[in-house]
C-alpha cells in the first residue's frame, strides 16, 4: 500500500482531555518528540522544531510533538503520554541531563530507539545523540575574546548546571584559555555558573559580579541570552561596545548587537542541517538502519554512545553576510534594521 504522507502535529498543554490520535498507515512511522517549554524562551528552538517535522514529512514518517507545561519535571509525564502513542522512535530535547533517567529507561526496555537531541541524557545507555561540537563552541569563544583582548581581565559566564552541553562548552574554553592564564596574559577576575539558561538569572548574577569591580575587559557568555544580559549591564554603565562579548546561538538581537558594535561574536550553528539530520536518523533508527557516527560519548551509562556532529560557525560582523543571512536564517532586513542605511 503506498504510504500516506501526513504530519500531525500535537502541542500537549495538558493531559486531560486530548483528543484522540489520527489513524495512519500502518507503514507509517511514528515520532514522538519531546521538549519542555521552557526550552522554547530561547529563540533557536521553533526553528529546529520546524525544520524537523517539516523533514520527518518528507521521510513519510508522523510527528507527535509534546510540549509539556512546565519544566524538567513536566517533561516526564509529557514522555509517558508519548509512550502511550504508539510511537516507533522518540525524540528529546532534554531540559535537565540527569532527571528523565528513568522514564527513558521504561522507554527503553519497550524496544523504542531514542536520540537525545542537541543535548545528551546521561546515565542512560540511549541510542544515538545528535548535536554540534560543543568543546569547539567554547574553543571559538576563547579564540575571538584572545585575539580582540590578548591581555587583561575576563569574566566567564557558563550556562545551566542542568545541561551537560555548558560542561562542554566550558572545556572548550578553558582549553584555549589555561595556556594564557598560567602565563599571566589574562586574568580570570571571576567564573559563575547558571541554574537556567535564563536572562533574568544572568541579569542577577552578572550583576552581582559587576557591583565588585568593572574592572573587566572581555567576557565569555555561555550562548547569547547570557551575552545579552551581560551588554544590558553594561549599557546600563555606558560601557557597550568597550567591552568584548561574545556568545552562541546567533540569536537575531545578537547578529543586530554584533553588526552595531556591541557584541563580538556569536557562534552559529547551522540548524537546518542539525534539525533536517535529526529527522533523517529518527527515522533510520526504526529502520535498523543507523549510519555510523562521527564520535563515541560517554554518558555514563556503561555504553559508548554514537554520537553524530555537526561543525559550529564563529560569526563576525564582517561574516555576516555570506553566514547567517545567506543560509536565510536571519534576514539581511532584521539584522540591520537598526543600521540607517545598511539595509
Amino acid at each position: 500500500m503506498i504510504k500516506k504522507y501526513c504530519l500531525i502535529l500535537m502541542i500537549v498543554l495538558a493531559f486531560a482531555g486530548c483528543k484522540k490520535k489520527e489513524i495512519v498507515d500502518d507503514n507509517t512511522i511514528r515520532i514522538g518528540f519531546s521538549a519542555a517549554s521552557e526550552t522554547f524562551l530561547l529563540e533557536r528552538w521553533d526553528k529546529d522544531t520546524k525544520v524537523f517535522m517539516s523533514k520527518a514529512r518528507e521521510l513519510g514518517a508522523e510527528v507527535i510533538f509534546a510540549k509539556s507545561p512546565g519544566n524538567a519535571e513536566g517533561q516526564i509525564p509529557q514522555i509517558q503520554y508519548l509512550l502511550k502513542q504508539d510511537i516507533d522512535v522518540l525524540v528529546v530535547i532534554p531540559e535537565d541531563m540527569e532527571m528523565l533517567g528513568g522514564v527513558i529507561r521504561r522507554i527503553m526496555d519497550k524496544g523504542i530507539p531514542v536520540l537525545s537531541y542537541d543535548r545528551p541524557i546521561m546515565g542512560v545507555p540511549i541510542t544515538g545523540y545528535i548535536s554540534f561540537d560543543n568543546q569547539e563552541v567554547g574553543r571559538l569563544l576563547a579564540r575571538a575574546l584572545q585575539k580582540e583582548v590578548p591581555t587583561g581581565n575576563y569574566l566567564l559566564v557558563n550556562g545551566s548546571v542542568r545541561d551537560n552541553n555548558s560542561y562542554e562548552v566550558n572545556k572548550g574554553v578553558h582549553e584555549i584559555l589555561d595556556p594564557v592564564i598560567e602565563s599571566g596574559e589574562i586574568r580570570i577576575v571571576e567564573e559563575i555558573w547558571l541554574e537556567e539558561w535564563s536572562f533574568d538569572e544572568a541579569i542577577e548574577e552578572i550583576g552581582k559580579v559587576f557591583d565588585r569591580t568593572l574592572e573587566i575587559d572581555a567576557i565569555s557568555a555561555a550562548n547569547d541570552v547570557i551575552a545579552g544580559a551581560a551588554i544590558r549591564l553594561l549599557s546600563e554603565r555606558r560601557m557597550a561596545g568597550e567591552v568584548a562579548v561574545v556568545g552562541q546561538d546567533a540569536d537575531l538581537l545578537s547578529c543586530q548587537r554584533i553588526v552595531e558594535g556591541t557584541q563580538l561574536m556569536t557562534v552559529y550553528k547551522p540548524i537546518p542541517s542539525l534539525a533536517a539530520r535529526a529527522a533523517e536518523l529518527a527515522v533510520k533508527m526504526v529502520e535498523k538502519d543507523m549510519p555510523q557516527p562521527e564520535q563515541y560519548i560517554d554518558n555514563d551509562s556503561g555504553k559508548d554512545i554514537p554520537y553524530f556532529v555537526e561543525i559550529p560557525i564563529p560569526v563576525y560582523r564582517e561574516i555576516m553576510d555570506e553566514t547567517v543571512i545567506a543560509d536565510g536564517f536571519h534576514s539581511r532586513e532584521d539584522v540591520y534594521r537598526n543600521m540607517s542605511g545598511q539595509n
